[in-house]
């Protein structure tokens, strides 16, 4: 039976320097802390005002189309919309046109509450745009990869 060899420290250090995928998981929960902290006044998470947001259009969305915006699968996406239909937020209902497809929109409420976390993410941005030299690239890139 043959010794198996141990990865050289210097390796550790070489992926933790380099690692792209660690790096974006690091800065993902990184900004996830910052925008948590600046919606929970509102009683949101930084996840709740995305999903929120990408119902804030004149036709209610599809969920694959939510789910493919947001990069979730569905089973995640009905997940985190259960917490917001509960509190009256958001409506997920049959589409008149086709009683199988599931439509998703937001309700009055849900449409107060968005307007009144929008100052406080719009502030945590004008932070980062300010701390961050060259943020429009940072965003191309992100947009790139994803």
């Amino acid at each position: 039976m043959s010794k198996q060899q141990m990865i050289p420290f210097q390796t550790t250090l070489f992926v933790k320097d380099t690692c792209l995928c660690l790096h974006a998981q690091r800065a993902a929960r990184a900004l996830a802390r910052l925008f948590d902290e600046a919606l929970k006044p509102h009683g949101l998470t930084n996840g709740q005002f995305s999903l929120m947001m990408s119902l804030n259009r004149p036709v209610p969305a599809g969920m694959a189309d939510v789910a493919h915006l947001l990069a979730m699968d569905r089973t995640t996406l009905t997940a985190a919309l259960k917490p917001l239909e509960r509190r009256g937020l958001v409506i997920v209902a049959a589409d008149e046109k086709d009683k199988r497809r599931k439509v998703l929109r937001l309700t009055p409420a849900g449409e107060v509450l968005l307007a009144a976390a929008l100052p406080a993410w719009r502030e945590t941005h004008a932070t980062l745009d300010q701390r961050l030299p060259d943020i429009e690239r940072l965003r191309a890139d992100l947009r790139a990869l994803s």
